[in-house]
């Protein structure tokens, strides 16, 4: 697969503080990767567990846009598949403090969501993804249409949250990726989480070779067309995890279809407020690329999408 030619006009900004995943925080930061990897989510980690990679935060203060597929009321729970096809992830992340020595942020709300296999998104499953698709009504799976591949955790005492979800498929014009809202001050409420305000928003993003290796599989295989590459893509600005690159690391070294592990390291400031409006990323498709603005209809109560943002 060949990527779509990079639009140079495009302005894009770096959006969050991380450290490909290991940051120095009184020993915390790295004890929470090793119990957020391990069989309980809630393993007390040991607080004299060290980094190796110094005591250095990185502060990178502008988020982008949260794109034209958000709604609110996404569920908090850790399994956000319900059940849709495609290559196992367990994603990791760690939220810190970067105005305070990256220690953990407790309680901050880590909300994600991304496509399907095929590229579709829940509550807005009649946009076309670009190239040639099944209609996502094909799948046959029990997922419902505005709800799947969403979902909040909670960050533990070590900052650290675990969702379980499966490698997101792509789109035109964008790359392989997922969305990410850092939220503080809410509480959990009716099965979701209400309140407080938004930190951060970003999108964490794959490796082309990885990617595409997966793009491979079925069900991901179903799906044809002009894949966009990292290089190419309109929000990812290069700078690898310091621009939203996931450590990925495979389950089974032979077999990518047996699954991957992402982690990344999120520093925020609690006391910042974004709105996801478009700060910085984002903008108009690649020339000649369809656009990539969603063709279906939200339901009804949802929030009405970015209109100038970049999925």
């Amino acid at each position: 697969m060949t990527g779509n030619h990079k639009d140079t006009t495009i302005s894009r900004r770096r959006a969050l503080a991380v450290t490909g995943g290991t940051v120095a925080a009184g020993g915390l930061v790295a004890a929470g990767f090793q119990s957020a990897f391990a069989d309980t989510a809630d393993t007390t980690a040991s607080a004299s567990a060290t980094s190796s990679t110094g005591s250095e935060c990185m502060t990178l203060m502008t988020s982008v846009t949260e794109g034209p597929y958000y709604l609110d009321g996404a569920l908090v729970r850790k399994d956000i598949t319900e059940g849709k096809a495609g290559v196992p992830l367990t994603l990791c992340l760690t939220v810190v403090d970067a105005t305070d020595g990256c220690t953990p942020v407790k309680g901050a709300a880590v909300e994600i969501w991304h496509c399907d296999a095929w590229g579709y998104y829940s509550g807005y499953t009649t946009a076309n993804p670009g190239g040639s698709a099944p209609a996502e009504s094909e799948e046959g799976d029990s997922a419902n249409d505005q709800t799947y591949l969403r979902g909040y955790q909670v960050a533990n005492a070590n900052g650290v949250v675990k969702f379980e979800t499966i490698f997101p498929g792509w789109y035109t014009p964008r790359t392989c990726h997922i969305h990410v809202k850092v939220h503080t001050g809410g509480e959990k409420e009716d099965g979701t989480y209400e309140g407080g305000k938004v930190n951060y928003t970003g999108q964490l993003f794959f490796a082309d070779d990885i990617a595409e290796e997966i793009f491979t599989l079925d069900p991901y295989s179903k799906h044809t067309g002009t894949y966009t590459v990292l290089a190419d893509d309109m929000v990812y600005d290069g700078g690898g995890a310091a621009s939203g690159l996931l450590t990925l690391k495979a389950v089974h070294k032979k077999d990518p279809s047996k699954g991957y592990k992402g982690s990344l390291t999120l520093g925020i400031d609690p006391d910042a407020e974004n709105t996801g409006a478009g700060s910085g990323g984002g903008g108009t498709p690649p020339s000649g690329a369809p656009s990539d603005a969603p063709t279906g209809t939200p339901p009804s109560d949802s929030a009405s999408p970015s209109a100038s943002a970049s999925s």
